[in-house]
Protein backbone atom coordinates (compact mmCIF):
# COMPACT_ATOMS: atom_id res chain seq x y z
CA UNK A 1 0.00 0.00 0.00
CA UNK A 2 2.54 2.28 0.86
CA UNK A 3 4.77 1.40 -2.80
CA UNK A 4 1.53 2.08 -4.03
CA UNK A 5 0.74 5.33 -2.59
CA UNK A 6 4.31 6.30 -3.41
CA UNK A 7 3.67 5.56 -6.79
CA UNK A 8 0.24 7.61 -6.87
CA UNK A 9 2.66 10.25 -5.26
CA UNK A 10 4.97 10.52 -7.91
CA UNK A 11 2.10 10.45 -10.83
CA UNK A 12 0.64 13.44 -9.68
CA UNK A 13 3.93 15.17 -9.29
CA UNK A 14 4.67 14.13 -12.95
CA UNK A 15 1.38 15.59 -13.68
CA UNK A 16 1.20 18.99 -12.24
CA UNK A 17 5.13 19.11 -13.68
CA UNK A 18 3.38 18.88 -17.14
CA UNK A 19 0.68 20.41 -16.34
CA UNK A 20 2.74 23.51 -15.33
CA UNK A 21 5.04 23.44 -18.33
CA UNK A 22 2.25 23.16 -20.51
CA UNK A 23 0.55 26.50 -19.35
CA UNK A 24 4.22 28.12 -19.49
CA UNK A 25 4.49 26.96 -22.96
CA UNK A 26 1.27 28.20 -24.17
CA UNK A 27 1.86 31.48 -22.46
CA UNK A 28 4.95 32.22 -22.81
CA UNK A 29 4.63 34.64 -25.10
CA UNK A 30 2.35 36.57 -22.98
CA UNK A 31 5.46 36.94 -20.76
CA UNK A 32 8.13 39.30 -22.32
CA UNK A 33 11.32 37.10 -22.36
CA UNK A 34 13.90 39.12 -20.02
CA UNK A 35 17.06 36.63 -21.56
CA UNK A 36 15.39 35.28 -24.43
CA UNK A 37 14.76 35.50 -28.29
CA UNK A 38 12.75 37.81 -29.86
CA UNK A 39 8.76 38.21 -29.49
CA UNK A 40 6.54 38.27 -32.63
CA UNK A 41 4.17 40.88 -33.32
CA UNK A 42 1.25 38.90 -32.77
CA UNK A 43 3.09 37.80 -29.24
CA UNK A 44 3.27 41.15 -28.56
CA UNK A 45 -0.33 41.47 -29.53
CA UNK A 46 -1.34 39.11 -27.41
CA UNK A 47 0.70 39.95 -24.80
CA UNK A 48 -1.06 43.57 -24.42
CA UNK A 49 2.18 45.76 -23.21
CA UNK A 50 5.46 47.16 -25.60
CA UNK A 51 8.40 47.23 -24.17
CA UNK A 52 10.91 49.66 -24.51
CA UNK A 53 14.71 50.18 -23.87
CA UNK A 54 15.09 53.97 -23.60
CA UNK A 55 17.33 56.54 -21.50
CA UNK A 56 16.56 59.57 -19.47
CA UNK A 57 17.12 62.36 -21.06
CA UNK A 58 15.31 66.07 -21.73
CA UNK A 59 15.70 64.57 -25.16
CA UNK A 60 13.94 61.45 -25.64
CA UNK A 61 12.37 60.37 -22.00
CA UNK A 62 11.83 61.65 -18.77
CA UNK A 63 9.11 62.64 -15.66
CA UNK A 64 8.08 66.13 -15.86
CA UNK A 65 7.64 68.05 -12.78
CA UNK A 66 4.28 66.28 -11.69
CA UNK A 67 6.06 62.44 -12.30
CA UNK A 68 4.28 61.95 -15.43
CA UNK A 69 6.44 60.37 -18.45
CA UNK A 70 7.44 62.72 -20.64
CA UNK A 71 10.00 63.44 -23.73
CA UNK A 72 9.73 63.64 -27.49
CA UNK A 73 10.93 59.82 -28.16
CA UNK A 74 7.93 58.67 -25.16
CA UNK A 75 5.02 60.57 -27.12
CA UNK A 76 5.80 59.02 -30.58
CA UNK A 77 6.27 55.58 -29.36
CA UNK A 78 3.35 55.65 -27.40
CA UNK A 79 1.46 56.80 -30.41
CA UNK A 80 2.80 53.59 -32.26
CA UNK A 81 2.00 51.31 -28.80
CA UNK A 82 -1.98 52.87 -29.12
CA UNK A 83 -1.78 51.89 -32.86
CA UNK A 84 -0.71 48.47 -32.05
CA UNK A 85 -3.55 48.28 -29.10
CA UNK A 86 -1.17 47.63 -26.41
CA UNK A 87 0.43 49.72 -23.38
CA UNK A 88 3.30 50.76 -23.88
CA UNK A 89 6.05 50.23 -20.48
CA UNK A 90 9.32 51.89 -20.92
CA UNK A 91 12.71 50.62 -19.44
CA UNK A 92 15.68 52.27 -18.44
CA UNK A 93 18.99 51.81 -19.42
CA UNK A 94 21.92 54.28 -18.44
CA UNK A 95 24.59 54.33 -21.62
CA UNK A 96 24.02 53.66 -25.37
CA UNK A 97 25.80 50.77 -24.63
CA UNK A 98 24.06 49.67 -22.04
CA UNK A 99 21.17 50.28 -24.34
CA UNK A 100 21.76 47.95 -27.74
CA UNK A 101 22.92 44.68 -25.19
CA UNK A 102 19.54 44.97 -23.89
CA UNK A 103 18.23 44.88 -27.13
CA UNK A 104 20.65 42.00 -27.94
CA UNK A 105 19.27 39.81 -25.23
CA UNK A 106 15.99 40.32 -25.86
CA UNK A 107 14.73 42.60 -22.89
CA UNK A 108 13.10 44.47 -24.73
CA UNK A 109 10.92 44.68 -28.30
CA UNK A 110 12.51 48.17 -29.52
CA UNK A 111 14.88 50.62 -28.63
CA UNK A 112 14.37 54.47 -28.77
CA UNK A 113 16.76 56.33 -26.79
CA UNK A 114 18.46 58.96 -29.01
CA UNK A 115 20.58 56.20 -31.51
CA UNK A 116 22.37 56.91 -34.45
CA UNK A 117 22.27 54.95 -37.60
CA UNK A 118 25.69 53.93 -38.27
CA UNK A 119 27.18 50.90 -40.80
CA UNK A 120 28.67 48.87 -37.54
CA UNK A 121 25.21 48.94 -36.17
CA UNK A 122 23.38 47.44 -39.29
CA UNK A 123 24.93 44.71 -39.00
CA UNK A 124 23.74 43.84 -35.07
CA UNK A 125 20.58 45.24 -35.39
CA UNK A 126 17.27 46.32 -37.95
CA UNK A 127 16.25 49.78 -37.87
CA UNK A 128 12.84 50.88 -37.53
CA UNK A 129 12.15 54.65 -38.23
CA UNK A 130 14.75 57.30 -38.64
CA UNK A 131 12.66 60.37 -36.72
CA UNK A 132 14.77 63.27 -36.48
CA UNK A 133 18.34 64.61 -37.75
CA UNK A 134 20.96 65.25 -35.55
CA UNK A 135 24.99 66.38 -36.24
CA UNK A 136 27.89 65.26 -34.30
CA UNK A 137 29.58 68.07 -33.03
CA UNK A 138 32.66 68.80 -30.70
CA UNK A 139 31.87 70.30 -27.68
CA UNK A 140 34.18 71.96 -25.08
CA UNK A 141 34.10 74.35 -22.18
CA UNK A 142 34.17 78.37 -22.55
CA UNK A 143 37.76 79.41 -21.31
CA UNK A 144 39.17 76.14 -22.53
CA UNK A 145 40.89 74.79 -25.06
CA UNK A 146 39.49 76.00 -28.44
CA UNK A 147 40.03 73.19 -31.48
CA UNK A 148 38.78 74.48 -34.99
CA UNK A 149 39.48 71.52 -36.98
CA UNK A 150 40.15 67.39 -36.40
CA UNK A 151 44.16 68.16 -36.51
CA UNK A 152 43.58 70.78 -33.02
CA UNK A 153 42.12 67.09 -31.35
CA UNK A 154 45.29 65.69 -31.72
CA UNK A 155 45.82 67.99 -28.53
CA UNK A 156 43.00 67.61 -26.53
CA UNK A 157 41.73 65.12 -23.95
CA UNK A 158 38.76 64.35 -25.56
CA UNK A 159 36.00 61.52 -23.91
CA UNK A 160 33.32 59.85 -25.47
CA UNK A 161 30.94 57.29 -23.69
CA UNK A 162 31.58 53.96 -24.86
CA UNK A 163 29.25 52.07 -27.39
CA UNK A 164 27.77 55.34 -28.80
CA UNK A 165 28.48 56.42 -32.53
CA UNK A 166 31.06 59.20 -31.25
CA UNK A 167 33.31 57.01 -30.54
CA UNK A 168 32.30 55.02 -34.11
CA UNK A 169 32.94 58.20 -35.90
CA UNK A 170 35.96 58.81 -34.32
CA UNK A 171 37.44 55.08 -35.00
CA UNK A 172 36.29 55.82 -38.36
CA UNK A 173 38.73 58.94 -38.93
CA UNK A 174 41.47 57.82 -36.77
CA UNK A 175 42.42 55.67 -39.99
CA UNK A 176 43.07 59.07 -41.79
CA UNK A 177 44.29 61.31 -39.12
CA UNK A 178 46.34 58.79 -36.54
CA UNK A 179 47.48 61.13 -34.38
CA UNK A 180 43.88 61.43 -33.37
CA UNK A 181 43.13 59.71 -29.60
CA UNK A 182 40.22 59.72 -27.25
CA UNK A 183 39.35 57.69 -24.05
CA UNK A 184 35.70 55.82 -23.87
CA UNK A 185 33.98 55.88 -20.72
CA UNK A 186 31.98 52.59 -20.19
CA UNK A 187 29.33 53.36 -17.44
CA UNK A 188 28.99 57.03 -17.98
CA UNK A 189 26.51 58.51 -19.97
CA UNK A 190 26.63 61.56 -22.19
CA UNK A 191 24.85 63.87 -20.21
CA UNK A 192 27.44 63.25 -17.57
CA UNK A 193 29.86 63.93 -19.16
CA UNK A 194 28.59 67.35 -20.57
CA UNK A 195 28.49 68.59 -16.53
CA UNK A 196 31.87 67.22 -16.23
CA UNK A 197 32.95 69.46 -19.08
CA UNK A 198 30.51 72.80 -18.06
CA UNK A 199 32.49 72.52 -14.40
CA UNK A 200 35.58 72.60 -15.78
CA UNK A 201 36.81 68.78 -15.11
CA UNK A 202 37.18 67.25 -18.59
CA UNK A 203 38.25 68.93 -21.64
CA UNK A 204 36.28 68.19 -24.47
CA UNK A 205 33.27 65.72 -25.93
CA UNK A 206 31.29 64.73 -28.78
CA UNK A 207 27.76 64.89 -28.93
CA UNK A 208 24.69 65.30 -31.10
CA UNK A 209 23.35 68.71 -31.70
CA UNK A 210 20.18 68.17 -29.79
CA UNK A 211 21.05 67.41 -26.59
CA UNK A 212 24.21 69.92 -26.87
CA UNK A 213 21.43 72.54 -27.88
CA UNK A 214 19.46 71.27 -25.13
CA UNK A 215 21.75 71.46 -22.52
CA UNK A 216 23.03 74.67 -23.28
CA UNK A 217 19.92 76.15 -21.73
CA UNK A 218 21.13 74.90 -18.58
CA UNK A 219 25.10 74.84 -19.02
CA UNK A 220 25.53 77.83 -20.94
CA UNK A 221 29.25 77.96 -20.72
CA UNK A 222 29.13 74.69 -22.88
CA UNK A 223 30.40 76.05 -26.81
CA UNK A 224 30.10 74.07 -29.89
CA UNK A 225 33.52 74.49 -31.32
CA UNK A 226 32.79 72.55 -35.08
CA UNK A 227 30.74 69.60 -36.59
CA UNK A 228 32.61 66.47 -36.80
CA UNK A 229 30.95 64.98 -40.38
CA UNK A 230 27.59 64.95 -42.38
CA UNK A 231 24.07 65.11 -40.71
CA UNK A 232 22.94 61.54 -39.33
CA UNK A 233 19.72 60.39 -38.84
CA UNK A 234 18.34 58.84 -35.45
CA UNK A 235 16.35 55.85 -35.55
CA UNK A 236 14.27 52.84 -33.41
CA UNK A 237 16.68 50.14 -33.26
CA UNK A 238 15.15 46.40 -33.01
CA UNK A 239 16.36 42.94 -32.97
CA UNK A 240 17.59 41.22 -35.81
CA UNK A 241 14.32 39.34 -36.15
CA UNK A 242 12.13 41.74 -35.61
CA UNK A 243 11.01 41.76 -39.12
CA UNK A 244 7.45 41.82 -38.73
CA UNK A 245 7.61 44.44 -35.85
CA UNK A 246 9.69 46.15 -37.96
CA UNK A 247 7.87 46.79 -40.99
CA UNK A 248 4.75 47.40 -39.25
CA UNK A 249 6.36 50.52 -37.37
CA UNK A 250 7.75 52.03 -40.59
CA UNK A 251 4.60 51.62 -42.47
CA UNK A 252 3.10 53.04 -39.35
CA UNK A 253 5.02 55.92 -39.46
CA UNK A 254 5.85 57.11 -42.88
CA UNK A 255 1.59 58.44 -42.37
CA UNK A 256 2.34 59.80 -38.16
CA UNK A 257 5.08 61.90 -39.40
CA UNK A 258 2.13 63.93 -41.54
CA UNK A 259 -0.32 64.28 -38.72
CA UNK A 260 -0.78 67.12 -36.69
CA UNK A 261 0.38 65.21 -33.28
CA UNK A 262 3.68 64.55 -34.70
CA UNK A 263 4.09 68.35 -35.69
CA UNK A 264 2.65 69.23 -32.45
CA UNK A 265 5.55 66.89 -30.53
CA UNK A 266 8.12 68.46 -32.16
CA UNK A 267 7.11 71.88 -31.38
CA UNK A 268 6.54 71.51 -27.85
CA UNK A 269 9.87 69.81 -27.46
CA UNK A 270 12.54 71.37 -29.76
CA UNK A 271 10.02 74.55 -31.04
CA UNK A 272 12.26 76.71 -28.56
CA UNK A 273 15.60 75.16 -29.42
CA UNK A 274 16.55 77.87 -32.22
CA UNK A 275 19.23 79.85 -31.42
CA UNK A 276 21.69 79.99 -28.34
CA UNK A 277 22.93 82.82 -26.80
CA UNK A 278 25.30 82.63 -24.26
CA UNK A 279 25.65 86.38 -22.80
CA UNK A 280 21.45 86.36 -22.62
CA UNK A 281 21.67 82.56 -21.13
CA UNK A 282 23.93 83.47 -18.55
CA UNK A 283 22.37 86.71 -17.56
CA UNK A 284 19.42 85.21 -17.48
CA UNK A 285 20.93 81.97 -14.60
CA UNK A 286 22.62 85.14 -12.90
CA UNK A 287 19.58 87.00 -12.30
CA UNK A 288 17.48 84.26 -11.01
CA UNK A 289 19.64 84.52 -8.07
CA UNK A 290 20.02 88.19 -8.12
CA UNK A 291 16.44 88.99 -9.04
CA UNK A 292 13.10 86.66 -8.92
CA UNK A 293 13.94 85.76 -5.21
CA UNK A 294 12.86 88.71 -4.44
CA UNK A 295 9.88 88.95 -6.30
CA UNK A 296 8.26 85.29 -7.04
CA UNK A 297 5.96 85.82 -3.98
CA UNK A 298 4.62 88.23 -6.28
CA UNK A 299 4.41 85.74 -9.22
CA UNK A 300 3.14 82.33 -7.78
CA UNK A 301 0.14 84.90 -6.21
CA UNK A 302 -0.11 86.19 -9.94
CA UNK A 303 -0.55 82.79 -11.28
CA UNK A 304 -2.67 81.03 -7.83
CA UNK A 305 -5.08 84.22 -8.86
CA UNK A 306 -5.48 83.70 -12.43
CA UNK A 307 -4.58 79.85 -12.95
CA UNK A 308 -1.44 80.55 -14.47
CA UNK A 309 1.96 78.97 -14.52
CA UNK A 310 4.06 80.56 -12.35
CA UNK A 311 7.58 79.61 -13.75
CA UNK A 312 5.68 81.10 -16.92
CA UNK A 313 4.72 84.45 -16.50
CA UNK A 314 7.88 84.98 -14.45
CA UNK A 315 9.21 84.14 -17.49
CA UNK A 316 7.15 86.21 -19.78
CA UNK A 317 8.04 89.20 -17.28
CA UNK A 318 12.21 88.07 -17.62
CA UNK A 319 11.58 88.76 -21.76
CA UNK A 320 9.61 91.86 -21.16
CA UNK A 321 11.86 93.65 -18.73
CA UNK A 322 14.67 91.51 -17.43
CA UNK A 323 12.72 91.60 -13.97
CA UNK A 324 13.03 95.21 -13.58
CA UNK A 325 9.94 97.13 -12.01
CA UNK A 326 10.96 100.56 -13.24
CA UNK A 327 11.55 99.58 -17.12
CA UNK A 328 10.71 101.27 -19.62
CA UNK A 329 10.44 101.82 -23.47
CA UNK A 330 10.52 103.98 -26.37
CA UNK A 331 6.89 103.06 -27.56
CA UNK A 332 5.78 103.70 -23.69
CA UNK A 333 5.25 100.48 -22.58
CA UNK A 334 5.90 100.22 -18.92
CA UNK A 335 7.02 98.14 -15.93
CA UNK A 336 7.80 94.22 -15.23
CA UNK A 337 4.93 92.84 -17.51
CA UNK A 338 5.96 95.85 -19.65
CA UNK A 339 1.89 97.37 -20.09
CA UNK A 340 0.56 99.69 -21.96
CA UNK A 341 -0.92 102.53 -20.68
CA UNK A 342 -4.41 101.43 -21.96
CA UNK A 343 -4.19 97.88 -21.00
CA UNK A 344 -2.84 99.20 -17.30
CA UNK A 345 -6.24 101.22 -17.60
CA UNK A 346 -8.15 98.29 -18.72
CA UNK A 347 -7.00 95.81 -15.93
CA UNK A 348 -7.48 98.33 -13.60
CA UNK A 349 -3.27 99.22 -12.86
CA UNK A 350 -2.90 102.39 -11.71
CA UNK A 351 0.99 102.66 -10.90
CA UNK A 352 2.76 100.39 -14.07
CA UNK A 353 5.88 101.06 -11.90
CA UNK A 354 5.21 99.19 -8.82
CA UNK A 355 6.07 95.66 -9.14
CA UNK A 356 3.05 93.70 -7.57
CA UNK A 357 0.08 96.05 -9.76
CA UNK A 358 1.89 95.41 -12.87
CA UNK A 359 2.35 91.72 -11.73
CA UNK A 360 -0.97 91.17 -10.96
CA UNK A 361 -2.27 93.49 -14.18
CA UNK A 362 -0.11 91.40 -16.96
CA UNK A 363 -1.40 88.14 -15.93
CA UNK A 364 -5.17 89.30 -15.74
CA UNK A 365 -4.23 90.58 -19.34
CA UNK A 366 -2.63 87.20 -20.26
CA UNK A 367 -5.93 85.19 -18.55
CA UNK A 368 -7.98 87.17 -20.58
CA UNK A 369 -6.49 86.38 -23.84
CA UNK A 370 -6.19 82.68 -23.18
CA UNK A 371 -9.99 82.58 -22.08
CA UNK A 372 -10.51 84.68 -25.37
CA UNK A 373 -9.48 81.65 -27.21
CA UNK A 374 -10.58 78.69 -24.74
CA UNK A 375 -13.62 77.65 -26.72
CA UNK A 376 -11.37 76.53 -29.78
CA UNK A 377 -7.32 75.96 -28.68
CA UNK A 378 -6.29 73.89 -26.96
CA UNK A 379 -3.18 73.41 -24.56
CA UNK A 380 -0.03 73.95 -25.13
CA UNK A 381 -1.08 76.07 -28.32
CA UNK A 382 -3.47 77.95 -26.07
CA UNK A 383 -0.76 79.68 -23.99
CA UNK A 384 1.90 80.44 -27.01
CA UNK A 385 -0.67 81.65 -28.86
CA UNK A 386 -1.68 84.52 -26.23
CA UNK A 387 0.97 84.92 -25.12
CA UNK A 388 1.76 86.03 -29.27
CA UNK A 389 -1.38 88.25 -28.77
CA UNK A 390 -0.21 89.89 -25.83
CA UNK A 391 3.41 90.90 -28.02
CA UNK A 392 1.99 91.85 -31.41
CA UNK A 393 -2.23 92.39 -30.38
CA UNK A 394 -5.44 90.31 -30.48
CA UNK A 395 -5.89 91.66 -33.72
CA UNK A 396 -2.77 91.15 -35.53
CA UNK A 397 -3.19 87.39 -34.09
CA UNK A 398 -6.90 87.02 -35.33
CA UNK A 399 -5.58 88.63 -39.07
CA UNK A 400 -2.57 85.88 -39.38
CA UNK A 401 -5.19 82.94 -38.29
CA UNK A 402 -7.55 84.09 -40.97
CA UNK A 403 -4.43 84.14 -43.00
CA UNK A 404 -3.16 80.50 -42.05
CA UNK A 405 -7.25 79.38 -43.19
CA UNK A 406 -6.20 80.75 -46.79
CA UNK A 407 -3.23 78.65 -47.09
CA UNK A 408 -4.61 75.71 -45.61
CA UNK A 409 -2.89 75.66 -42.16
CA UNK A 410 -4.28 75.07 -38.62
CA UNK A 411 -5.40 78.67 -37.14
CA UNK A 412 -5.38 77.05 -33.79
CA UNK A 413 -1.99 75.32 -33.81
CA UNK A 414 0.82 77.32 -33.04
CA UNK A 415 3.13 75.55 -35.40
CA UNK A 416 1.10 76.67 -38.24
CA UNK A 417 0.79 80.14 -37.16
CA UNK A 418 4.19 81.21 -36.33
CA UNK A 419 5.08 80.21 -39.89
CA UNK A 420 1.66 82.47 -40.65
CA UNK A 421 2.96 85.68 -38.57
CA UNK A 422 5.75 86.73 -40.23
CA UNK A 423 4.03 87.42 -43.30
CA UNK A 424 1.91 90.42 -41.78
CA UNK A 425 5.13 92.38 -42.40
CA UNK A 426 4.57 91.85 -46.13
CA UNK A 427 3.03 94.23 -48.24
CA UNK A 428 1.47 91.51 -50.24
CA UNK A 429 0.18 89.76 -47.12
CA UNK A 430 -1.04 92.90 -45.22
CA UNK A 431 -2.53 95.14 -47.35
CA UNK A 432 -5.60 93.06 -47.80
CA UNK A 433 -5.69 92.56 -43.84
CA UNK A 434 -8.11 94.21 -41.16
CA UNK A 435 -4.96 95.23 -38.80
CA UNK A 436 -2.68 95.56 -41.47
CA UNK A 437 1.36 95.82 -40.71
CA UNK A 438 2.96 93.83 -38.08
CA UNK A 439 6.51 93.38 -37.32
CA UNK A 440 5.29 89.22 -37.58
CA UNK A 441 8.73 87.77 -36.58
CA UNK A 442 9.03 89.85 -32.93
CA UNK A 443 5.54 87.46 -31.56
CA UNK A 444 7.27 84.42 -32.79
CA UNK A 445 10.81 84.86 -31.09
CA UNK A 446 8.67 86.41 -28.17
CA UNK A 447 6.84 83.35 -27.53
CA UNK A 448 10.30 81.38 -28.28
CA UNK A 449 12.10 83.15 -25.65
CA UNK A 450 10.06 82.57 -22.91
CA UNK A 451 9.78 78.90 -23.55
CA UNK A 452 13.70 78.89 -23.21
CA UNK A 453 13.59 80.86 -20.39
CA UNK A 454 10.62 78.52 -18.56
CA UNK A 455 12.89 75.31 -19.24
CA UNK A 456 15.69 77.44 -17.97
CA UNK A 457 13.90 78.34 -14.87
CA UNK A 458 12.38 75.47 -13.71
CA UNK A 459 15.87 73.51 -14.94
CA UNK A 460 17.78 76.19 -11.91
CA UNK A 461 15.12 76.05 -8.90
CA UNK A 462 15.40 72.24 -8.98
CA UNK A 463 19.08 72.40 -8.56
CA UNK A 464 18.43 75.06 -5.85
Amino acid sequence: MKKLLGIRIDVWILITVFLVVGVALKYRDYIHPLNTGTRTLDSIKRSGELVILTQNMPTTYFLDRDGNEAGPEYEIVKEFADHLGVTPRFIIKHSVEELLMAVEAGKGDLASGGLTVTEARKKRFLYGPRYQEVNQQVVCRRGGPTPKNIKDLYKVELDVSAGTSYAERLAELKTQHTELKWAELKGVDSEEILIDIWKGERQCTVMDSTIVAVNQRYLPELKVMFNLGEKEDLAWVLPKDAADLRKVALDWFSSFKKTERYAGIKERYFGHVEGFDYVDTAAFIRRIEERYTKYRPLFQTAAETYELSELLLASQSYQESHWNPKAKSQTGVRGMMMLTLPTAKAMEVTNRLNPEQSIMGGAKYLAKLKDGFRDTIEEPDLTWISLAAYNVGLGHVKDAQKLAVKQNKNPNKWHDLKEVLPLLSKKSYYKDLYYGYARGNEPVRYVTRIREYEQILSQQLEIE
